[in-house]
């Protein structure tokens, strides 16, 4: 997923994205989900979230 459209969803979670770099942004994201915050933690293989949105850009 590109940044802009990172931010677009950011910007619906009330998030100012400022000069956050696309894994802080994804991870305040996830918190503000109320999910855990593990985007680019390395622990994909064992998170469980299939369904995740950030799955395919996470690793």
């Amino acid at each position: 997923m590109k940044l802009e459209e990172i931010k677009e969803i950011a910007k619906q979670h009330n998030i100012k994205a400022g000069k956050m770099k696309k894994a802080e942004l994804v991870r305040a994201i996830q918190a503000a989900e109320g999910n855990p915050q593990c985007f680019e933690t390395g622990t994909s293989s064992a998170c469980g979230q299939d369904g995740c949105l950030w799955r395919q850009d996470c690793d």
